[in-house]
């Protein structure tokens, strides 16, 4: 062989080294694409899965919670003799978010009250200040203000959450808080009057501004645990909702 053809042979065996070593490393990078592609997605499912777990409702426990009606329009529930702590939730018939929380955590809420485990007050006020949707807040909390039956008004507060109107129209009708009282068994005497008149309508709007100012109440809702303001991500989160309760009873 001469030198030509060994220079040759020399170059084609570099060039024959030097695909070899670019196959290599692009096998070397697709093994790693794919290994953090799987840790990747591995962590968003986790991830969601947290997400998931965190904000799953819980199951009704049986039966509604020991519930009573206060002079005040609040209501309180909870078993005789627990005292602490206590749950404080400030909310608005008409307000989205708040709809939102009782669908979350709003089992969870009355679960712990069935169980004993704190008490738990609702306080429905008026945290608007445009129309429509002032009036159609007052409306709705002045009506639920002729409930005079604990478990009663329990299921006549979900029926308006139910119902809650959009925030850009008048809801909340008259006809309609009474028509829902009846569907919901309310036995309440004179309800049908007392909702049609807005008996409660100025002891609704005087009960909210109270509340907001002496309460310091800048949205709804807002959670307080023994007078502590609740961060929302608790608040919403079933699971970590439970767990704070739980440990502010130790």
């Amino acid at each position: 062989m001469g030198k030509a053809e060994r220079e040759k042979s020399a170059r084609d065996r570099i060039k024959e080294q030097q695909a070899a070593d670019r196959a290599a490393e692009k096998r070397k990078r697709l093994i790693t694409y794919v290994a953090v592609g799987v840790v990747a997605v591995a962590a968003i499912g986790a991830g969601w899965y947290m997400a998931y777990s965190s904000s799953k409702s819980e199951a009704a426990g049986e039966g509604l919670p020991p519930a009573t009606v206060n002079a005040d329009g609040s209501v309180s529930m909870g078993q005789a003799g627990v005292a602490k702590p206590v749950v404080d939730i400030y909310e608005d018939f008409q307000c989205p978010a708040c709809k939102q929380l009782e669908e979350v955590s709003g089992t969870t809420f009355r679960n712990l009250a069935l169980e004993g485990k704190a008490k738990v007050v609702y306080h429905p006020i008026t945290i608007f200040s445009q129309e429509p949707t002032k009036s159609n807040s007052i409306r709705a909390g002045a009506a639920a203000r002729c409930v005079s039956d604990g478990k009663q008004w329990l299921k006549y507060h979900d029926t308006l959450f139910k119902n809650q109107p959009d925030e850009t129209v008048e809801g909340f009708k008259i006809p309609d808080l009474v028509a829902w009282g009846k569907a919901d068994g309310v036995t309440a005497e004179g309800f049908d009057a007392c909702v049609t008149t807005q008996k409660h309508a100025a002891a609704q709007a005087a009960y909210s501004e109270k509340i907001n100012k002496e309460q310091k109440i800048e949205g709804t809702p807002t959670v307080k645990l023994n007078g502590v303001v609740m961060d929302n991500e608790t608040a919403f989160s079933p699971k970590q909702l439970r767990q704070a309760v739980l440990d502010a009873a130790k």
